[in-house]
């Protein structure tokens, strides 16, 4: 029974940091990461797809919720207005199959 739970316990930890729940934040200082909206989808690390529920936006794959609230995020970031001083690039997608990681390189800092 013990066991059980340890699995159950470690198996909810593990999705929690995957979970892609994201909130915009208003100044760099606050963010985890700081990203920035590429024009063309060559250009991006990760190419984004924001998803309208929750529970859709499981695992590190581009598919993003965004939440209202700082306390009910996994992932803080910050749209920075130039290129230099992101951590990440992005593109967003119209299609949730578009969503993915250009750069697997990246991929640590949504984690």
């Amino acid at each position: 029974m013990k066991n059980l739970f340890l699995l159950g316990l470690f198996s909810l930890t593990f999705v929690s940091l995957r979970a892609q729940k994201i909130y915009a934040t208003q100044y760099a200082y606050q963010a985890d990461v700081k990203v920035y909206v590429v024009q063309h989808k060559y250009q991006a690390d990760l190419c984004v797809y924001k998803v309208p529920y929750e529970y859709q936006a499981q695992g590190n794959r581009g598919l993003w919720y965004f939440v209202k609230y700082e306390y009910q995020a996994d992932k803080k970031i910050y749209f920075t207005d130039y290129e230099y001083q992101a951590d990440l690039k992005i593109f967003f997608v119209d299609y949730q199959y578009q969503a993915g990681w250009q750069n697997k390189s990246k991929q640590y800092l949504m984690y």
